[in-house]
């Protein structure tokens, strides 16, 4: 288990992040800021940068950054925003790019406009 002060709690029955056989398998991150854990921002970017920011404090906790990347998920309750999604992750990702998928969603925990998980490989 990977656990951190660092990024939110889990608001679930779940770890933030789970190290197996040399995988590091991230849970999914919204934008709450980790010491209010109140939801962050009301703008799609900056959303998607404290999803981000939670992502890599985790993957920090477990002895990695993101990047070690090799696939993430982006979770996203409006499509139009997809190209802000690209220009943050710009910020956090250097080439080569991580494997990604964006899916659409109806809606996400606590009123969220994005949610972002990983796999790392170190």
């Amino acid at each position: 288990m990977v656990h951190t002060k660092n990024a939110p709690e889990a608001i679930g029955p779940y770890s933030q992040g789970v190290q197996a056989r040399g995988v590091i398998y991230l849970s999914g991150q919204i934008a709450l800021d980790p010491e209010t854990m109140e939801l962050v921002g009301g703008a799609p970017e900056e959303q998607v940068q404290q999803s981000l920011k939670n992502l890599s404090a985790v993957a920090k906790a477990a002895g990695a950054s993101l990047g070690d990347a090799v696939k993430i998920t982006v979770y996203l309750t409006d499509l139009s925003v997809f190209s802000l999604v690209n220009e943050v992750m710009e910020e956090f990702f250097v080439k080569p790019y991580p494997a990604r998928v964006a899916i659409g969603v109806s809606e996400l925990p606590r009123g969220a406009l994005v949610e972002i998980d990983a796999i790392l490989v170190p």
